[in-house]
C-alpha cells in the first residue's frame, strides 16, 4: 500500500487538504450529533416531538446539545489508527488493518474502563481524552467484534451475518488517504469492516463509502465519485446490493423535490447499503450542509448513522467552512476533533519530516507511539 510523500504537496494543496480533513471529521460528528436524539424513532414520533417539519436543529441527547455517539468515537480512533500505521511503517511493520484493529481495541477499553488513568504511555494521547470514555450506546456487534484480541478478517469475519451501518459509519477516514490508489482505499475499508460487521453488504458498503470520500477529497464532484465507486464495486463478488442501492440513490435525485418518504424508501431495512444510499442522495440534493443533514436524519431508522455518513460526504466535498457555525459551536469534543484532523493532515503531507530517515520528532512519536498496542 502506498502513501503520499510530504515533498509532493504545495502550500495551497496542503491547506485545501486540511480543510477537507477537518470538514470530513467535523461533518461526521455533526451528523451524528444531529441524529442521535431521534435515532431509530419512527418518522411519526419525530414529527410529534419536533413539529411537522421534523428535527431541524440540534436538541439534547446524552445530557447536552451537540453530544456525539460511538460513531464519532470510532471515527476518531480510525484516524488514530491510520496515523499510527504510517508511523509504524518506518519499523517495517506495515499492515494497516492490524493497526486499525489495535486502535479499535483502545476504543473498546474506553467502554470498559472508568477513565484515562488506566491508560499506558503507548496508548497515545487520544486514549487519554476523558470525554471519549462516555458510553453512547455501542451495539452488540461492536462490543462482540472488539470484545477480545482476535481480529476479524475477510476469511474469518466477526459477526458474519451482520449487515448494519456501524462499520461503514466509521470509514470516512480511509477515504482521506488521498495518496493511496482507490483500490487500496477500498480494500482497507472492506478489511476493517470485517472486524465487526462481516456480512458482504456491510464490508462492501464501507469500501464504497471510503472510495467516494477519497474521490471527493481529491476534488471530484459527488456524482463522479459515486461512478468511481460503482466501477470498483463491479469487480467484487457480492457487490449487487450495494451497487443497486447507489444506483437507486442516483435515480431518486431525478424524481422531484426531496422528501422524507423518499429517504425512508432508500433506507429500506436499514442495512449499510441502504444508509449509504441515503447519504449519497441527501448530499446530492442538499441546498447546503444544514439542509442535507436535516434531510438525512428525519426518517424511521438509524438517524445517527445516516447523519454521520452524509456529513462526511458534505465535509469532504466542501471543506470545513461550509459547516454550520452555530452547530460547530455546540459540538461535543470539537477541540479534540480539530487537533486530530490537523495531525492527520500533517502526517499525510509531512510524514517524512516527522519520522523519516533523516530524523524524527520525539513529541510526535510520544503522541503516536510505535508500540504494539
Amino acid at each position: 500500500m502506498g502513501a503520499t510523500s510530504g515533498g509532493l504537496w504545495g502550500r495551497g494543496e496542503q491547506q485545501d487538504f486540511r480543510s477537507r480533513v477537518r470538514g470530513t471529521l467535523l461533518g461526521v460528528a455533526l451528523g451524528d450529533a444531529l441524529g442521535a436524539p431521534v435515532d431509530c424513532l419512527g418518522l411519526g414520533a419525530i414529527r410529534e416531538a419536533h413539529g411537522p417539519e421534523g428535527l431541524r436543529d440540534l436538541v439534547p441527547a446524552h445530557g447536552r446539545r451537540g453530544a456525539v455517539t460511538h460513531v464519532t468515537q470510532l471515527t476518531l480512533f480510525s484516524v488514530d489508527g491510520l496515523i499510527r500505521a504510517q508511523v509504524r511503517r518506518d519499523t517495517g511493520a506495515w499492515h494497516p488493518p492490524t493497526d486499525l484493529h489495535r486502535a479499535y481495541l483502545r476504543w473498546a477499553a474506553t467502554q470498559r474502563d472508568w477513565g484515562p488513568d488506566e491508560r499506558r504511555e503507548e496508548d497515545g494521547w487520544l486514549a487519554r481524552e476523558e470525554w471519549l470514555y462516555a458510553r453512547r450506546g455501542p451495539s452488540r456487534p461492536l462490543l462482540i467484534g472488539f470484545g477480545d484480541d482476535t481480529m476479524g478478517t475477510l476469511e474469518a469475519p466477526k459477526n458474519p451475518a451482520e449487515a448494519g451501518p456501524e462499520a461503514v459509519a466509521r470509514s470516512a477516514p480511509f477515504g482521506l488517504l488521498v495518496g493511496w490508489e482507490p483500490q487500496l482505499v477500498t480494500q482497507l475499508a472492506v478489511e476493517c469492516a470485517a472486524q465487526t460487521h462481516g456480512h458482504p453488504v456491510a464490508c462492501l458498503a464501507a469500501g464504497a463509502y471510503a472510495v467516494i470520500v477519497h474521490a471527493l477529497a481529491r476534488g471530484d464532484d459527488l456524482d463522479g465519485a459515486v461512478q468511481k465507486a460503482l466501477a470498483l464495486l463491479a469487480a467484487r463478488h457480492g457487490h449487487q446490493p450495494v451497487s443497486e442501492a447507489l444506483q437507486h440513490a442516483l435515480g431518486a435525485v431525478r424524481q422531484g423535490m426531496p422528501t422524507p418518504d423518499r429517504v425512508e424508501e432508500l433506507a429500506g431495512q436499514g442495512t449499510a447499503a441502504g444508509l449509504l444510499a441515503v447519504a449519497v442522495y441527501c448530499a446530492l440534493v442538499s441546498e447546503d450542509v444544514r439542509h442535507g443533514l436535516c434531510l438525512a436524519v428525519n426518517h424511521s431508522g438509524s438517524s445517527g448513522a445516516a447523519g454521520a455518513l452524509t456529513g462526511g460526504l458534505l465535509g469532504a466535498l466542501y471543506g470545513e467552512t461550509a459547516l454550520p457555525p452555530a452547530w460547530l459551536a455546540e459540538l461535543e469534543g470539537r477541540p479534540t476533533l480539530l487537533v486530530l484532523a490537523d495531525d492527520f493532515a500533517m502526517e499525510m503531507t509531512q510524514g517524512p519530516a516527522l519520522h523519516g530517515p533523516t530524523g524524527s520528532s520525539p513529541a510526535w512519536l510520544a503522541r503516536y507511539p510505535r508500540g504494539t498496542r
